[in-house]
Formats: structure tokens, C-alpha cells, sequence
């Protein structure tokens, strides 16, 4: 996780470029902001790296940062895994087994009664501390063959090298406990807060290719959305 620091100035630079505070387009020097915000040169630079991680900046050497105008208009969503480089992000399977779709799973993935689904359940460790415990399912009729490496490495990725095209994800987030298993696996005290983060993964074609439930600690989650007022006045309505 970042500092409190790092995450303020990350914050507060989000709401100056979609403020249209920058109308060159060009972020100020390092050492500028550095003296406006009154910390080092490392934890601007910090700062900066984690903007454009997200794809909100662009560094062009030599002459600075710049504003991607193609991503600053749209929703933004981030949160404390996606910022983290892969390099820093790794994963250690648990298990891989192939089993029968049950009724839930036949709804999600469109599959009939005597079709098989990959189950796998993995740990997400970032910056080498346990932070998640990941269960899904992929459907093998999409995925016939699935290994370990796959698990361990990218889901979305295999699922591009293999020709199809994602469109979006639905997530939801809720709270919840560690249970003395979590907790064990995570090397945390049971009943230690976490998020409890269910996802479905489309293609273009409107087939979910991928479905899990995540538990997570140490979890942080930004949106940068706009306002809809439709659905405000909606809500607004009495009855």
C-alpha cells in the first residue's frame, strides 16, 4: 500500500486533471510539485509512476509528463492491486481441478447439465505479503486445456493469447470476516476485516469466461465516475 502522503497527492492530482486544472496539458516540473505539496522528489515520483500505471499520464523523456486526453474524460476505477506493477504482483495456485457446473454456474456460464467447469483458488501476494484469496471458475468449453502457469500468471492475458476479445467486468464489493482458514492462509487473526469481491468476466460476445470470489485485506478501491443525472432525479422521485 501507498503512504498517506503518496495516496493524497495521487488523489488530488486525479481531481486537478479532471478539474482541467493543467491547460497546457503538461504537468508541472517534479521539483514544483514537490514544494507544493511540501514533500520529497521520491514521493512525487512515486506519485506519478502509480498515475501512469493507471494511464492517465503520459512521461515523454526529456520533456516531461503529459495528460492522456483519451482517458481523462472517461470513468476511472483503481484500486490497491491494479496500481502494483506485475512485477510486484504474484500469485501461488492452490489448487486447479476440473468439476462438474452446478446449477449456479450453468446459469452464469450458459452450460448444460453435463458440462465440466475449471475450479481453481489462489493467493494474490503483492510486495511479498499475502493479500487475497482468489476462488473462480472458467468454463472449459471456452478453455478446454488449463494449467497451473495460467493460474499463476494471467487469466485475461491466456484468454487473449487464445483470440478472444474482453469487453468489461462486473464487480461487486461487500464486507466481511476472515474465517481461521483465511486467516491462517493470509497470516492474519481470524475475524480480521476484510472485502469479499464477487466478479464475472465478459467477451464481446456476451459469454462470461471467468467467475470468482475474492477475499481481500489491506484493500483499497477509487472511482472517478460522472454524474448521472437521470438517475439522480430518478432516485429524487417520491414512491
Amino acid at each position: 500500500m501507498s503512504s498517506p502522503k503518496t495516496e493524497f497527492i495521487v488523489e488530488d492530482l486525479i481531481s486537478k486533471i479532471y478539474q482541467k486544472r493543467y491547460s497546457s496539458g503538461k504537468l508541472p516540473p517534479e521539483r514544483e510539485l514537490a514544494e507544493l505539496y511540501n514533500v520529497s522528489r521520491y514521493t512525487i515520483q512515486k506519485a506519478l509512476k502509480q498515475l501512469i500505471g493507471m494511464g492517465l499520464l503520459i512521461p515523454r523523456q526529456g520533456n516531461g509528463v503529459f495528460i492522456n486526453e483519451k482517458m481523462s474524460g472517461n470513468p476511472l476505477v483503481f484500486n490497491s492491486v491494479t496500481q502494483v506493477p506485475y512485477k510486484d504482483l504474484k500469485s501461488q495456485m492452490l489448487y486447479l481441478k476440473k468439476v462438474p457446473a452446478l446449477p449456479k454456474l450453468q446459469r452464469i456460464f450458459n452450460l448444460q447439465d453435463n458440462e465440466m467447469v475449471w475450479e481453481f483458488c489462489r493467493i494474490r501476494i503483492v510486495n511479498y505479503q499475502k493479500t487475497q484469496i482468489e476462488t473462480g471458475y472458467i468454463p472449459c468449453t471456452l478453455f478446454p486445456v488449463m494449467t497451473s502457469e495460467v493460474i499463476e500468471d494471467s487469466i485475461q492475458n491466456f484468454a487473449l493469447e487464445e483470440g478472444y476479445r474482453i469487453s468489461h467486468f462486473m464487480t461487486n464489493y461487500s464486507s466481511t470476516q476472515l474465517t481461521r482458514e483465511e486467516a491462517d492462509i493470509l497470516n492474519c487473526r481470524k475475524n480480521t476485516p476484510a472485502f469479499l469481491i464477487k466478479s464475472r468476466g465478459f467477451l464481446r460476445d456476451g459469454s462470461v469466461f471467468v467467475s470468482s470470489e475474492i477475499i481481500a485485506i489491506n484493500y483499497e478501491c477509487t472511482y472517478v465516475v460522472p454524474f448521472n443525472k437521470n438517475i439522480f432525479h430518478k432516485r429524487r422521485r417520491p414512491g
